[in-house]
């Protein structure tokens, strides 16, 4: 038999024994809500898809029961002591057996555990994956955890989310020079490095011009789309150790700039 919620109408399967027990009235199991269960009770689902079970509208009189299945008989008169019979010392060591708990019905009802412990490892393996995902840039630079993270990854055949730490990018070289072919335009070299033990996303690269008195006149912050040419050295991020050499375009602030920075975000 199925019965359906009146608040978010979900449906579910019911059976006689659970309807008896509830007297009717049973609690959601999706929402919460608690309802009458024979409001909606049916035999069999509508065809799909469908909204809402029919409701039984309370009669005017109570359905008249015809079919008899069972009858308790009339208590049989006690027995006069005179009536007795004689019983024997075997008669009265049989009345004493006791059947052992082994042996007795087996359908007693006990209750079950295991949907309580299967729903409390699920919600037990969420929390830890919401956790795990909280925390996965701790995690996946961490050296003891990291390189296990990535392990797993390469069986499970995934990817590890990118993690940023600029304070292991190394600039072991640069330069700057007039641009050989634009005019009016600086051509800025440098050697980068990665000291992390886990693949960087390409950096964003600040490049500051300053004159004698330290002082910035120009300043361009580049994304990595924009000095990286190829699309899959973009994706692949910097493994690490990795070096590489960089190459940048500015515009010359004039004679005034005597020097350069280069920054990394």
């Amino acid at each position: 038999m199925y019965t359906q919620c009146p608040e978010c109408l979900s449906v579910f399967s019911v059976d006689a024994r659970t309807i008896a027990q509830a007297h009717g009235f049973v609690m959601c199991g999706h929402c919460g809500a608690g309802f009458d269960c024979i409001s909606t009770l049916a035999e069999q689902l509508p065809p799909e898809p469908f909204n809402e079970l029919p409701s039984h509208e309370p009669g005017v009189e109570p359905p008249r029961l015809e079919s008899v299945v069972y009858r308790p008989q009339p208590d049989a008169p006690q027995a006069t002591p005179q009536d007795e019979p004689q019983r024997s010392i075997e008669d009265e060591f049989a009345s004493l057996v006791v059947t052992p708990r082994f042996a007795r019905d087996r359908d007693v009802d006990r209750p079950r555990r295991w949907p309580w412990v299967l729903a409390c490892s699920l919600l037990l393996l969420g929390l830890a994956a919401q956790l795990a995902w909280a925390l996965r840039e701790p995690l996946i630079s961490d050296p003891s955890t990291g390189p296990l993270l990535r392990e797993a990854c390469a069986m499970l055949q995934c990817q590890l989310p990118p993690v940023r730490d600029v304070g292991k990018l190394r600039l072991l070289a640069r330069d700057v020079q007039t641009h050989p072919t634009v005019p009016g335009a600086l051509l800025i070299s440098a050697t980068l490095r990665n000291d992390a033990a886990f693949t960087q996303p390409w950096p964003v690269v600040t490049i500051r011009l300053s004159d004698g008195n330290g002082k910035v006149i120009a300043m361009r912050r580049l994304n990595p789309d924009e000095y990286l040419d190829d699309a899959d050295t973009f994706h692949r991020g910097l493994a690490p150790g990795a070096n590489s050499a960089l190459v940048f375009e500015v515009e010359d602030p004039g004679h005034q700039a005597v020097a350069f920075d280069l920054g990394f975000e």
